[in-house]
C-alpha cells in the first residue's frame, strides 16, 4: 500500500519533519564526527527520540530516522560489529516509533491529525565520505561500488517496521538509479526520492533535474519525487519542472537558505537567502504535497507550516 495516499486524500498534504542534526546540536550535542547525527544512536539515543517527539507535537506527519549518515561501513570503521551496526540502525526506527506512540497516546494530540508515518532515511554515498560530496555527486566510482555500499543498509531498513524509505539528498542520476534498482528487491516497500539541487535547473552533479524526475517517474515503487537540502529560492522553479515530468506527488523540504562549508564544517549565511516559510504556500500551489524542512529548520518552522496549510 502507498502510505501517503491516505494523507493526501484526507488532508491534502503531508507535513514532513525538519532538521534532525541541527536540532541535536541545538540541544548541546557535538556532531563533529564522520557518523554525524548517527553517532547519537549509541551515545544518547533518548535525545533522538525527543527530537522526533518535538516534531510530532509541532505538526509533522512523518518522522525521518537518524540513519542519513549511518552505514554498515561507517559503523564498522568505528569498531562496531555487523550485528551491533544492524541493531543501531533498527533502533533508529524503534526510537521513531516510540516517539510516535508517546505522541499518539494523548487524545488531545489526535485532534485534526492522522496517525503519523516513519520514514527510514537513506542518505547518499557522499554523506558517508563526510566531505560534502553529497553536494557534488562527483564520486568517480562504478555503480557496483555504490550499490555495494547501499545494499546492506537497504536490507536492514527495508525490512524494518518503517512505513517507507526516504532516499534523500541524492546528488546524481547514477546513485538514484542504483537505489531504485535495489528497491526492486523489496517489492513490498515504497520510497520517496529527493535530490539535492544546485540551482533551479540542475541537481548537484550538474545533470538536469528534469532527467532526475523522469528517472523516478519510471519506478512504481517511488511514491513521490522532489528535492531537499536545496536553497528555498530555487524550489518553485524546480517544482514547475517536475510538474511537467510526472504525475507523482511532489515533495519539497529545502534547507533554511544557508550554505554548508564542508571544509570548515560550519554554516554560512547567504544574503539573498529567501525566507523558507514565506514561500511554502507557493510550493503547495506549485504542486508540492509533501512539504517540510531540511538543515537548520526547526519544530517551530514545522508548526508554522502546519498552521498555514491547515
Amino acid at each position: 500500500m502507498n502510505p501517503i495516499a491516505h494523507f493526501i486524500e484526507k488532508q491534502g498534504f503531508v507535513i514532513l519533519d525538519g532538521a534532525l542534526a541541527t536540532e541535536l546540536e541545538r540541544k548541546g550535542l557535538d556532531l563533529n564526527d564522520p557518523l554525524w547525527s548517527a553517532k547519537v544512536l549509541y551515545e544518547q539515543p533518548e535525545v533522538i527520540r525527543q527530537v522526533h517527539l518535538d516534531y510530532f507535537l509541532a505538526g509533522a506527519d512523518v518522522a525521518t530516522t537518524a540513519t542519513y549518515q549511518a552505514s554498515m561501513v561507517g559503523f564498522l570503521k568505528k569498531g562496531f560489529s555487523k550485528e551491533e551496526a544492524t541493531d543501531l540502525m533498527l533502533n533508529s526506527v524503534a526510537l521513531s516509533i516510540e516517539a510516535r506512540e508517546i505522541f499518539w497516546a494523548k487524545l488531545e494530540n489526535r485532534v485534526g491529525r492522522l496517525y503519523p508515518l516513519i520514514a527510514a532515511s537513506i542518505g547518499p554515498y557522499g554523506a558517508y565520505l563526510a566531505d560534502g560530496s553529497e553536494y557534488s555527486g562527483n564520486y568517480g566510482l562504478p555503480g557496483e561500488t555504490i550499490k555495494d555500499f547501499h545494499a546492506s543498509r537497504m536490507e536492514i531498513l527495508a525490512t524494518s517496521q518503517a512505513d517507507l524509505l526516504a532516499f534523500e539528498t541524492i546528488p546524481c542520476l547514477q546513485e538514484a538509479a542504483v537505489l531504485i534498482e535495489l528497491l526492486e528487491h523489496f517489492p513490498e516497500k515504497m520510497a520517496w526520492l529527493s535530490f539535492s539541487c544546485k540551482n533551479g535547473q540542475q541537481i548537484s552533479s550538474d545533470e538536469p533535474f528534469s532527467a532526475a524526475v523522469e528517472l523516478a517517474n519510471r519506478s512504481d515503487q517511488i511514491l513521490a519525487v522532489g528535492l531537499n537540502c536545496t536553497a528555498p529560492k530555487f524550489v518553485t522553479e524546480l517544482l514547475n519542472i517536475a510538474q511537467k515530468k510526472t504525475n507523482k506527488p511532489l515533495l519539497a523540504y529545502p534547507n533554511s537558505g544557508e550554505k554548508w562549508d564542508a571544509v570548515h564544517h560550519c554554516w554560512l549565511e547567504v544574503n539573498d537567502a529567501s525566507c523558507w516559510f514565506d514561500q511554502a504556500e507557493i510550493w503547495y500551489k506549485t504542486g508540492a504535497r509533501l512539504i517540510g524542512g531540511c538543515c537548520r529548520t526547526t519544530p517551530g518552522d514545522i508548526g508554522d507550516l502546519r498552521r498555514m496549510l491547515n
